[in-house]
């Protein structure tokens, strides 16, 4: 089987060296970048599976790298933060990153933010409950692609999370999900509300007055799209 690739943004020497030893003992092949140029170059070689990125680079910083893959369609991205700075951790995921992680960490921690990742965003992940596709609004939701495509044709660029969060709500539409049914073991209550917020700037007519996905005051979310499956 071959190995998953994973390349670490790193400007740390340790902290470069500790989570590229331990992955690659756990069985991943690594790459390595101290910051976007040489991160560039990397992606420029070969394809990856997943970036680790830290924030805080010398020259541009992971917001701005984390921005423009995600323009680029670039691979996962999980960012590393520094401790206690939550807007950061807002930011990141606001700007598209997949997962995050605050430093200081330990290695198996980060291994299993990884195999989460890559398990969500799998190309090859067996569409579950038997079903490949979900259709609602003019929405066609392809599980097995891992697409969005709109009502011209067009795909619309997801994340793994909001990819998750798309399908967690056309597997259960009208059901009423408080914040905490919504979340995943790396989000918060406020990632929650931001990660709605940008899903509704991609598929609601009007995001400022949604019509798919509702707030229930008190509540949480419901998505009230009349959705199909095939």
């Amino acid at each position: 089987m071959k190995k998953r690739l994973i390349l670490i943004v790193e400007d740390d020497e340790d902290i470069r060296s500790l989570v590229s030893d331990y992955l690659t003992d756990q069985g991943f092949e690594m790459r390595l970048a101290r910051n976007g140029k040489e991160m560039d170059e990397a992606l420029a070689k070969e394809k990856v599976d997943l970036i680790v990125l830290d924030i805080n680079l010398p020259g541009e910083d992971g917001f701005s790298i984390c921005l423009r893959l995600r323009k680029a369609e670039g691979p996962p991205l999980i960012m590393l933060t520094a401790r206690g700075e939550h807007t950061d951790r807002i930011l990141g995921i606001e700007l598209g990153a997949d997962d995050y992680l605050v430093k200081p960490f330990i290695p198996r921690e980060l291994l299993a933010r990884i195999g989460a990742v890559l398990r969500r965003t799998a190309p090859d992940a067996e569409p579950p409950e038997g079903v490949g596709k979900y259709c609602f609004s003019g929405f066609v939701l392809d599980l097995a692609a891992r697409r969005l495509s709109g009502p011209t044709g067009v795909r619309v660029i997801l994340t793994s999370a909001e990819f998750e969060l798309l399908l967690t709500f056309c597997r259960n539409p009208g059901k009423v999900f408080s914040r905490d049914e919504l979340k995943s073991a790396s989000t918060t209550d406020r990632s929650v509300d931001i990660l709605i917020s940008r899903l509704r700037q991609k598929i609601e007519a009007d995001p400022r007055d949604p019509a798919l996905i509702q707030t229930v005051r008190s509540m949480g979310y419901t998505f009230t799209a009349k959705v199909s499956a095939q």
